[in-house]
């Protein structure tokens, strides 16, 4: 395996104070780079100080979008140590991402390695107060000087880093959930189950409609029939109807999420039901009108899960559980967090260690 170059940053940045950090806008002191040419393959992974980047207009991420990303966190525990929760899987689904995108695969061994040495390296920006993290950002962008449209044939692939805190203002408390019914997000057959910057340019006009409005994130429905639930712009979806959790499944146009998954095997560890299958939003809406619709959530990497507290629908609101956060959504919350920051046993060996080296 290659090895990883480091050039310490000689100019450290200010740290911001634990209690005024927002989400994904600060940036530590390094940032790792690799880059790649065809017939050469990937070469030259370092980490360098957090820089800019000088590209060529014609690059080809510029006029084509091809990239992908993805989105998981370090966690400072309660004996000062660092770790990853599930970083394998983000990088599994980079490599399907890149898959999709036609852009060539990663060493996942090497892109493991890669993000435990950077979060290592910057381990100081990982903050202490509770609830917060170091978010990690690893991406990949096309950087062939080229306007015809068809795959480039070079790369960079990079990782940076963010101290981070809620995702939501609201926290854990319930947030404001509005049904899109005119825009689509994504198809199966197209890019909805890659982590790709189109799929989440296209659906910026429908998060800035109904953020006027007062609620925090779209629920899409599916592109064919716009009938059945798809996800929350930044989440997957789960419903809680008379004991029984359902979850929209895989159909091709919805993003396999990490902390889906893991949702999925908890709940399954407690005994509870789970679904895997279409959705409708009649389904739930007609729960809701007799009284079995007991709750309802989102799970993504940057706010963990997030109760829904009201759904918004052709011009009319439903109110989940009296806008308080059920004690499913409450106990996967606290479980997951609890095995993210190491207060409770990890039974499924999620966690990932970053040593400490200097």
């Amino acid at each position: 395996m290659q090895t990883i170059s480091i050039t310490p940053a000689t100019n450290k940045k200010q740290k911001p104070a634990d209690d005024q950090l927002v989400f994904g806008r600060q940036f530590t002191d390094h940032m790792f780079i690799m880059d790649y040419e065809e017939g050469r393959g990937w070469y030259d992974p370092r980490i360098v100080p957090y820089q800019t980047l000088e590209m060529d207009p014609a690059a080809m991420i510029f006029h084509y979008g091809q990239t992908v990303f993805e989105g998981l966190k370090a966690y400072r525990t309660t004996q000062d140590t660092i770790q990853l929760f599930r970083p394998d899987e983000n990088i599994k689904r980079l490599n399907r991402s890149n898959e999709r995108m036609c852009i060539p695969a990663v060493d996942e061994t090497l892109a493991l390695e890669a993000i435990q040495t950077l979060v290592n390296l910057d381990r100081d920006w990982v903050p202490r107060k509770e609830g917060t993290s170091l978010y990690i950002r690893p991406f990949v962008i096309a950087t062939e000087p080229y306007l015809g449209v068809s795959a480039s044939k070079t790369y960079t692939f990079m990782v940076i880093l963010s101290p981070v805190g809620a995702y939501y203002e609201a926290g854990i408390n319930p947030v404001k959930i509005a049904v899109e019914n005119e825009y689509i997000r994504a198809v199966k057959g197209g890019t909805g189950e890659a982590k790709t910057a189109g799929n989440y340019a296209g659906s910026m006009i429908a998060q800035e409609n109904v953020a006027k409005k007062g609620y925090a994130q779209v629920l899409w429905l599916d592109g064919h029939e716009k009938k059945y639930i798809e996800e929350v712009g930044s989440m997957n979806v789960f419903f809680k109807i008379a004991g029984k959790v359902v979850t929209p499944h895989l159909s091709g146009s919805i993003l396999p999420g990490v902390t889906r998954k893991s949702v999925i095997q908890l709940l399954q560890d407690w005994g509870v039901d789970v679904e895997e299958r279409p959705v409708l939003l009649s389904e739930i809406l007609g729960a809701h009108k007799n009284g079995d619709l007991e709750e309802a959530f989102g799970s993504g990497t940057a706010a963990v899960i997030s109760p829904i507290g009201e759904l918004f629908y052709d011009e009319a609101s439903y109110v989940i559980n009296q806008h308080q956060t059920g004690p499913l959504s409450k106990r996967v919350y606290e479980t997951l967090t609890g095995i993210q920051y190491g207060s409770i046993e990890d039974p499924h060996q999620w966690i990932v260690d970053v040593p400490k080296k200097r």
